[in-house]
């Protein structure tokens, strides 16, 4: 049985859909709501398998109740469920951890079978938007090089390769004749692009990357 959360400010159109994802063998709702902050706590309090959230919501839209639920209640996988056909937001849904993106347009049949898919892991777009959301995210990889170093500039891989071959930032900043505040600012800023907290992690994506070699 996939357990599923429903989010959406529309009363009626909520009780329809809990009618209707009621009549399938296979899926449960077991909680709903309307207010962002509210679906959050009920999410975080059920755990349930699949949350189907709206994007517009009072107090957190779902693409932030995405980002949120993601860290929180990383178990649950989540499909926005929409009327905005615009494939920004599906490609910022995916972005924040959404698996899926289905617009309300869409059969209830094709719905069932979405949220099926999405409690499986996999990714599932409406028909109509997976050109254009498949566009963009190559569009973001050709902006990467394959490594991901491309998201850095020459100085800040200079700074990373030096850091990674285990050199002060005094040390450093005499090689790259900067103040040692320069060098601290940068690996700072190295940190935040590369969403790596700890030299050790710098090291090994360095050494991943063969930024530095062992």
């Amino acid at each position: 049985m996939i357990t599923v959360f429903l989010a959406d400010d529309h009363r009626m159109f909520r009780q329809g859909l809990r009618t209707l994802l009621s009549s399938t063998s296979d899926i449960e709702v077991v909680g709903e709501g309307s207010d962002g902050q509210e679906v959050l706590r009920g999410i975080e309090k059920a755990r349930p398998d699949v949350a189907v959230l709206d994007i517009a919501m009072p107090s957190l839209t779902g693409i932030e109740l995405a980002r949120r639920l993601t860290k929180s209640t990383p178990r649950t996988r989540i499909l926005l469920l929409t009327m905005h056909g615009d494939s920004y937001f599906a490609v910022e849904a995916l972005k924040a951890g959404a698996l899926g993106f289905m617009l309300k347009e869409e059969s209830f049949d094709d719905l069932a079978a979405a949220i099926r898919r999405v409690a499986r892991g996999e990714t599932v777009v409406s028909p109509a938007l997976e050109a254009p959301v498949m566009r963009e995210f190559v569009s973001m990889a050709r902006k990467s090089d394959s490594s991901g170093r491309a998201l850095l500039t020459e100085r800040e891989r200079q700074v990373l390769q030096m850091v990674a071959e285990g050199l002060t930032n005094q040390e450093i900043a005499e090689k790259l004749c900067i103040s040692s505040s320069t060098v601290d600012t940068h690996r700072k800023n190295i940190m935040a692009k590369l969403d790596i907290h700890t030299v050790a992690g710098l090291v090994k994506y360095a050494i991943r990357h063969r930024i530095i070699t062992v």
